[in-house]
């Protein structure tokens, strides 16, 4: 969190936005109440699956998450918190903002490093007393989970190449399915499939330098180039 902000002379928040456009927050147990009473819409977030590859703030590098990490999103094409009103340049529930933010203070961090890894808010403790739906998370994260994945992703060299790649084309292809039924069947928001299920495999897949190309109802697995891995 050492980037924040550099200078050393602010003692108090100036209203800058810096923090607020380098991502939105993660939910703690103390933010419950704010997705439970819907004063934050679960459209507005999106969750880090465990085992995802995830940019630690305070170790400053990129870990793989140990348990759901419920986000708040950014806005399109940028990492700004989406309650971000880079116009005015404020916080639009500020009076609402999550644990986080309440107590980040960009010239001292110690308040937000010792809340930071602690009492996450997970898809569990927000779904569990919904019944069907949080049958369809639980077989979702069953089927789609990332130590599955990456076992997969490791055979691709071997002589088990075949069904590696099967395997890792049976999970994206019903990672994208569940998405489409509970919007389809269920006339959920399709927003809010990012929270139920985190984020498309279809995308996270980058983190091991694989991208996917859609054929029709068929999907390709490429190796990502230099250009990918810049974009």
């Amino acid at each position: 969190m050492s980037d924040i902000k550099s200078a050393t002379t602010i003692t108090e928040c100036i209203r800058c936005g810096t923090c607020c456009k380098k991502g939105g927050p993660s939910f703690h147990d103390e933010d419950k109440m704010l997705i439970g009473k819907g004063i934050i819409l679960t459209k507005y977030l999106y969750t880090i699956r465990k085992g995802e590859l995830s940019y630690d703030n305070v170790k400053e590098c990129l870990l793989p998450a140990t348990s759901d990490i419920i986000k708040i999103k950014g806005q399109k094409n940028s990492w700004a918190c989406v309650f971000f009103n880079e116009e005015k340049n404020e916080c639009t529930i500020y009076d609402n903002r999550p644990l986080e933010c309440r107590v980040l203070k960009c010239w001292d961090t110690r308040e937000i490093e010792k809340v930071y890894s602690k009492n996450r808010l997970t898809r569990i403790d927000l779904m569990a007393t919904i019944e069907g739906l949080w049958d369809l998370i639980e077989d979702h994260q069953k089927r789609c989970s990332y130590d599955k994945l990456k076992r997969f992703v490791d055979s691709l060299n071997s002589n088990k190449k075949d069904k590696a790649l099967k395997g890792i084309l049976d999970i994206i292809e019903y990672d994208t399915r569940i998405r489409e039924l509970v919007v389809q069947k269920g006339g959920l928001d399709t927003d809010i499939t990012d929270f139920l299920f985190g984020r498309p495999i279809t995308e996270t897949i980058r983190m091991y330098n694989l991208k996917v190309e859609q054929e029709g109802d068929n999907y390709r697995l490429i190796p990502m180039r230099l250009k990918d891995k810049l974009q």
